[in-house]
């Protein structure tokens, strides 16, 4: 057993919590008591027990992580980060819980407070993402065994298992045997509208079984059983489930075990009566020096702990390696996608832009070590193993290619934990269309500003005889509108070559990667040693005193050559712009913006829908793409159909000169 503390120290540790967050959502009005009251047991005990961290070196590499996927109980959260010590978490900030400005928001959110390991509250993603730490654990560990040997422990609420993504991920975390993963699965049996009953009747412990977890049960209010649970869970080769059967808001005398007590404040009176009920007779916002105390041996341990793994790391064989690692600096593949794209251009092969991704990935790996990547079932479509990748099974973490299975949102959540994790920078693929799948994690990456790559090929109606269901006319639109979120569709395969370097260079924004079936040829005619995919658009073609410019992305850049040409040949003026990005175009500075657009009129060509094309067009302009669903036919003839055609294009720029 790793007991530290007597049970008794435990008790008041645990009412600390409740104290707290019963006293913050009072204050603020608003908030969600019940859930941190009634796991404040176990929670105490995991980390006055078990869980290794040391505040004051939060990013740590071999430091447990802890998720709270039932975020919105962040209150949970706050109560033990600010009982450890951590020095951004002042009681300023328990009394501010949910006020703007505060670190306290309504639900965790990753980089506003130390001791936060990921953004929570869109349920099912922090026990989706927590499965990705965890495989980045095992990951480090068979590369790293002496340095990285973690744990990642979870608590989970009835809501996280109702939602589809914990699915994907309960079964791809038990397929892959994670054993350093524990979820703590808050049983009170109480959602907002009443009894889980209403809504449910799954056996979790027995889905979780047939997932290939361990799986163990405990009263969630006896330190004995939650201690005796966690500790053979760590023992067990398995990822483990422990059902907690516990009271929500418990010490509530009047509301606790009932759904009013899940979303809404005690109210003073309740909160009179919890004090009386617990003991606990110290005024709100109020923590006696003798449970700091204990909560401070907490965060002592860690440190002593932190100390020793540094005069490990000092005298490691792998320290070089894992500095590399931890540094993630792409710099390496700078030089060497120079000469790659050198090479492009003197080839100029014509490839579909998901195999010029194939090709890059070959540079991106050898010059990466710490790049991993895999698909969600479509390694042959979607091209994302590069050559000599060797696979990740259950009994071999030591390869770099993950094996997602049809899971796109498990797959995102998990890049996400393991680009969180900070030993290894992820990348996943699938077709564009089903980033509606991915998008939940799409978007908490964004909003997180972790760097997770998203590779997505047959990016158009270009995918051909598949038809509407697979042609993702929208999808690009809907991306480009979550903020901070690159989307990058490179018309060759030399912008292909420039968005990895992108991808893999970013440190807080993701990255979108939208890739053709077709094969384009290469149109960048010089090499240069600037990255212009970076610059999100650039003039490929230009035109002295331009009559009209042309503006593509991706496949369609062909088409505006072609129109461009076509042009020519009418005595038009007309300059080509690649646009693979329209959000880095939006960064650039305005001059440089206004020389790439000039004064002419435009024409904006694309095989989607014109949403969120006002960043290049003007009332006045014109474009030449989708207005409905696609269809199933060969790609030349849907091209024809739909009237993406060089001559559309022509013809639209002569009727605005």
């Amino acid at each position: 057993m790793n007991i530290q503390h007597a049970p008794a120290d435990e008790r008041l540790m645990a009412n600390a919590i409740r104290a707290l967050a019963m006293d913050a959502v009072q204050a603020a009005n608003s908030g969600h008591p019940g859930m941190p009251m009634g796991m404040a047991d176990v929670a105490t005990v995991l980390f006055n027990r078990f869980i290794t961290l040391d505040p004051a070196e939060q990013d740590w590499a071999n430091r447990d992580r802890f998720v709270l996927s039932a975020g919105h109980g962040s209150m949970l959260l706050y109560a033990v980060n600010h009982l450890l010590g951590y020095d951004d978490m002042g009681m300023d900030q328990i009394r501010a819980f949910r006020q703007l400005g505060s670190r306290t928001a309504g639900h965790p959110e990753y980089g506003h407070a130390k001791g936060i390991e990921m953004t929570t509250g869109p349920l099912g993603q922090g026990i989706a993402t927590a499965v990705g730490m965890a495989l980045s654990e095992r990951l480090g560990n068979a590369r790293f065994s002496d340095l990285i040997d973690h744990y990642t422990y979870v608590i989970a609420g009835d809501g996280c298992l109702m939602e589809g993504v914990s699915h994907e991920a309960i079964d791809f975390a038990g397929h892959l045997g994670l054993g350093h993963l524990i979820v703590m699965w808050d049983d009170n049996r109480i959602t907002i509208d009443g009894d889980t009953d209403l809504a449910t009747s799954t056996d979790q412990m027995a889905r979780f079984a047939a997932a290939g977890w361990h799986v163990l049960s405990c009263d969630g209010h006896n330190a004995t059983e939650i201690s005796d649970a966690i500790e053979a869970a760590r023992l067990d080769p398995r990822p483990s489930m422990i059902a907690c059967r516990t009271t929500i808001g418990y010490g509530a005398p009047n509301k606790q075990g009932g759904h009013d007590v899940h979303g809404a404040p005690l109210g003073e009176a309740e909160i009179a009566a919890t004090r009386a009920h617990l003991g606990w007779d110290h005024p709100p916002f109020e923590i006696p020096q003798d449970v700091y105390a204990a909560w401070a041996r907490i965060s002592g341990r860690g440190a002593k702990k932190r100390a020793e793994w540094d005069t490990e790391f000092a005298n490691s064989q792998n320290r070089a390696a894992l500095q590399e690692h931890l540094a993630q600096d792409a710099a390496p593949l700078t030089k060497a996608m120079a000469a790659h794209k050198a090479q492009l251009i003197a080839d100029k092969p014509k490839v579909a832009t998901r195999k010029a991704s194939e090709m890059a990935l070959n540079v991106v790996n050898e010059a990466l070590p710490f790049s991993v990547g895999g698909s969600a079932d479509l390694t042959g479509s979607n091209l994302t193993r590069s050559l000599g990748q060797k696979s990740v099974t259950k009994n071999d973490f030591s390869g770099s290619y993950i094996h997602f299975g049809v899971r796109e949102f498990g797959m995102s959540a998990a890049m996400n934990g393991i680009a969180l994790s900070g030993l290894f920078l992820p990348y996943g693929g699938t077709f564009l269309v089903f980033a509606d799948y991915a998008r939940p994690a799409i978007r908490l990456a964004a909003l997180m500003g972790v760097p997770t790559v998203f590779v997505m090929t047959h990016d158009s109606i270009g995918l051909g005889e598949d038809g509407p269901t697979h042609q993702p006319v929208e999808t690009i639109a809907s991306l480009r509108a979550i903020p901070n979120l690159t989307v990058l569709r490179p018309c060759d395969a030399v912008e292909t070559a420039e968005t990895w370097e992108i991808a893999m260079s970013s440190k807080t924004t993701p990255v979108v990667m939208a890739l053709s079936r077709q094969g384009l040829p290469v149109v960048r005619e010089t090499a240069s040693q600037e990255n212009l995919t970076a610059r999100g658009a650039y003039i490929l073609r230009d035109a002295e005193d331009r009559q009209v410019t042309l503006i593509a992305t991706g496949s369609e850049v062909e088409v505006a050559l072609d129109a461009a040409e076509a042009l020519a040949a009418d005595g038009i003026r007309a300059a080509v712009v690649s646009a693979p990005s329209f959000e880095l175009f939006k960064a650039q500075d305005a001059d440089y913006r206004a020389m790439v657009l000039g004064n002419a009129p435009r024409v904006g060509v694309e095989a989607a829908i014109q949403q969120g094309w006002d960043t290049f067009l003007r009332p006045s302009d014109t474009f030449v793409g989708m207005t409905s669903f696609g269809a199933s036919a060969p790609a030349n003839q849907l091209y024809e159909h739909f009237g993406i055609t060089a001559q559309a294009v022509a013809e639209n720029a002569k009727s605005i000169i």
